[in-house]
């Protein structure tokens, strides 16, 4: 089986490539590559999509890389290979972004990504550090994870839901965050799961050996 990490030029790519590399070889879930190559994706076995950075920007370059895009869209959307978003990653599923500018997302969840507003004027925003995660749906990627496990965020933007079962997990903010979404063979994580720690690779090793 290969998993291929998609190099667009925006995110966490060693690290996140690290802790992939370390969950296949303890599920024996094959090889872990990191690929700017579209021919790669387009036969990879399941993609993750990383991201850091402005929503407009991130959905410009990953349209710019040389096939990337079409090769990525085909893959999930004729070919059903599971998918994994992560931080920005996640939120260009959405429908629509509302960072700096609107830009249509990938529209493969029903949602769209704004700015956190918490109520709590001692809440900051970038919303930054550990949360306990809330379950909202079950999922096989939640196998060995409960209500209360924590894991770590650094954004500005989430995506609200307008369809609830979309909405696996969320947080507590003083407004709910949207933590996780899904929708057939589609997974995004809006926290970091390669920073994690053990909630977050056994997120990692859960979506290496889903079968959707």
């Amino acid at each position: 089986m290969l998993t291929a990490i998609i190099d667009y030029e925006s995110g966490n790519l060693h690290s996140a490539h690290k802790a992939f590399e370390r969950m296949a070889r303890e599920t024996d879930a094959g090889e872990v590559v990191v690929t700017a190559d579209a021919d790669v994706v387009a036969r990879a076995d399941r993609l993750v999509l990383p991201g850091d950075g402005a929503f407009p920007a991130c959905m410009a370059a990953l349209k710019g890389s040389s096939g990337l895009f079409d090769a990525m869209v085909e893959s999930v959307e004729v070919k059903a290979r599971p998918f994994l978003g992560i931080c920005v990653g996640m939120q260009l599923m959405a429908r629509l972004g509302l960072e700096y500018t609107e830009t249509q997302g990938l529209g493969w969840v029903d949602g769209t990504v704004r700015k956190i507003t918490p109520a709590d004027p001692a809440l900051k925003v970038p919303h930054v550090g550990w949360n306990d995660l809330v379950l909202d749906q079950p999922h096989p990627v939640f196998d060995g994870i409960k209500t209360g496990d924590h894991t770590y965020f650094v954004h500005s933007y989430h995506m609200v839901m307008d369809t609830a079962t979309h909405r696996l997990a969320h947080v507590d903010y003083s407004e709910d965050v949207t933590a996780i979404v899904g929708c057939d063979t589609m997974l995004g994580m809006q926290f970091h799961p390669e920073k994690s720690q053990g909630t977050g690779l056994r997120m990692i090793a859960n979506f290496l050996r889903w079968t959707p």
